[in-house]
């Protein structure tokens, strides 16, 4: 099948123009777009990554820089009239990232080809669904009516989406995990870390930014009633200083000093995926505390490698995982000492199923 613009001929080389975020910092979808580059070269495809991101001004050659807004549309519409498939990102927690995607679908359009949009996060984001933000729906309308093809991670999600108007029939579930995650080798970890984990034979792990809806407050006052109740806990949060809100971590540091338990706390950046999962398999709970996310790969990661995981309750959540009212710091800390205390019974109860590998399946739909 040709479509215009481009090549599309199954089995044939395609090229893929991902515009995204990318990491550095490893979080987000951006270690999604890492590993569908890696398989799509694999493959012998031809795959190219603007990068968005938080690192877009910092030269690498996993990606091309975007220096400016005009920089980005020069460089897509460049890619798109040399027939590459425009693979767009968005999500419902940010209104300029979804005008950026709208922007990309424009231009990739305009340059002769219907892009394809990868739609992550939950069914619970700031502006999405539509009655969250219901001045936005225009804006997520057109979002969802210019890509050939949809992709987001789970069916609530999918329905969510064809409430704007969207055939169902162009959005497709392909989960954001893939067996793949778990290849790892196990890393050395920095010295302070490594010390927290020999000081505290109990870690928590959490993965959070400094926005409202990953609740940092609710977890540092969990994290307060857990040390209340034991002296064996620590919390390690990985990623949260330097990305987000200021004012938030304002309120985070002032929180931490009027409960006294910054000795019980390690702030760690954002780390590679050798050394993510290092951390999160010596630990005793995975703790994930956004409601926006969908089924998070990480919590995945966990469940696979017998980790349990503590999590608030956002309606998508896999079978294992032990959940909590999201804005209720006292009902987490109650069942994070009670995992502690029944740990070994609540890790002989985990589901372990088969690990699909749906790089494959996302490959096929941006190459066929």
């Amino acid at each position: 099948m040709v479509e215009s613009g481009g090549a599309a001929v199954r089995g044939a080389k395609a090229s893929v123009l991902e515009v995204t975020s990318y990491p550095p910092p490893r979080a987000g979808w951006g270690i999604r777009v890492e590993y569908l580059k890696k398989r799509l070269e694999q493959d012998g495809h031809d795959c190219v990554v603007l990068n968005t991101g938080t690192s877009r001004r910092i030269p690498s050659p996993e990606y091309e820089t975007v220096m400016s807004g005009t920089d980005l549309a020069r460089k897509i519409w460049r890619y798109a009239r040399r027939g590459y498939l425009v693979h767009a990102h968005a999500n419902g927690d940010s209104w300029k990232g979804l005008l950026l995607a709208v922007a990309t679908e424009i231009i990739a359009l305009a340059g002769g080809r219907r892009p394809v949009l990868t739609f992550h996060a939950g069914a619970i984001q700031r502006y999405f669904p539509r009655e969250h933000a219901t001045w936005l729906v225009p804006a997520f309308w057109l979002l969802f009516l210019i890509p050939s093809r949809i992709i987001c991670n789970n069916q609530a999600v999918r329905e969510r989406i064809a409430r704007y108007g969207v055939p169902a029939r162009k959005i497709t579930v392909i989960p954001a995990f893939t067996r793949e995650y778990l290849e790892y080798s196990e890393q050395p970890l920095a010295p302070e870390f490594e010390g927290f984990f020999n000081r505290f034979p109990q870690v928590l792990f959490s993965y959070l930014r400094m926005r409202p809806l990953f609740y940092p407050l609710v977890l540092i006052d969990a994290m307060a009633r857990v040390a209340s109740h034991r002296s064996d806990v620590g919390l390690v949060i990985c990623g949260g200083m330097s990305h987000g809100e200021p004012a938030l971590l304002a309120e985070v540091q002032a929180r931490i000093s009027m409960h006294g338990v910054a000795d019980r706390l390690c702030f760690v950046e954002d780390l590679d995926h050798d050394a993510f999962l290092t951390a999160l398999n010596r630990s005793a709970i995975y703790v994930r505390t956004p409601i926006t996310d969908g089924v998070a790969s990480s919590v995945l990661e966990s469940l696979a490698l017998g980790v349990p995981v503590v999590a608030c309750e956002n309606g998508t959540r896999p079978a294992g995982v032990l959940t909590y009212a999201v804005a209720d710091s006292e009902e987490l800390a109650q069942l994070l000492v009670h995992t502690l205390d029944d740990r070994a019974a609540v890790v002989a109860r985990l589901i372990t199923e088969d690990l699909p590998d749906t790089l494959s399946d996302e490959v096929r739909l941006l190459t066929s």
